[in-house]
């Protein structure tokens, strides 16, 4: 089967995209609204693009056209954002917290999903998350005519619950199995981490 996007709507080929970029890491990224409350919505178009600076990328489209995301609204008022790694666990937070709330109503609130206090931070993170990236808005890059944000977010800091990672020879190490990181599949579907293969790299 050989396809041609050029003969796809956007619709369809996001959802072929879907469905075969798999599994895809999931941005669960909070942001401050302007009076305060707390925004928390997931992003799998999402990945590590630059270790210096230290910088995540993400995808953001728009709500319905001409309107945009919070969290992309928020990131651009206020330049900051922690993108929090959700344990396979927390699926059923996550998945409420991707709901089409009105405008300045909170995931965390209305979903009861614990939030913690960053020391000399500006925003919290998700409290049970096994990750979370402090990150500050650095560019972005406008793709279509929705427009679709893809957003640079530069690092400053990253939280790791000490229970998933340990001191390796003189490295930190995150154990994957304890991380057990939730994946994006296509439509409804999520996944766990499955059956690990370790292969050393060849010299």
């Amino acid at each position: 089967m050989d396809i041609q996007f050029s003969d796809k709507t956007p619709v369809e080929r996001y959802h072929l995209l879907v469905q075969s970029v798999i599994p895809r890491p999931i941005a669960w990224i909070l942001t401050a609204e302007e009076d305060g409350g707390l925004n928390l919505a997931p992003y799998s178009f999402f990945a590590p693009v630059c270790s210096a600076p230290p910088t995540l990328v993400v995808s953001i489209g728009q709500k319905s056209a001409g309107t945009e995301k919070d969290s992309y609204r928020n990131l651009k008022r206020s330049g900051w954002c922690v993108v929090n790694i959700a344990y396979a666990s927390q699926v059923d937070s996550l998945n409420m917290s991707s709901a089409t709330l009105a405008a300045g109503v909170s995931e965390t609130s209305s979903f009861d999903i614990p939030v913690e206090p960053q020391e000399n931070w500006p925003l919290p993170r998700v409290a049970a998350a096994p990750v979370a990236f402090l990150c500050r808005y650095q560019q972005q890059v406008d793709l279509g005519a929705g427009p679709q944000h893809v957003v640079f977010l530069e690092i400053e800091r990253m939280f790791i619950d000490e229970g998933v990672a340990a001191d390796v020879d003189g490295r930190l190490k995150l154990d994957s199995e304890l991380l057990n990181p939730l994946a994006r599949l296509g439509g409804a579907d999520y996944a766990a981490l499955g059956e690990r293969m370790v292969r050393p790299r060849p010299e």
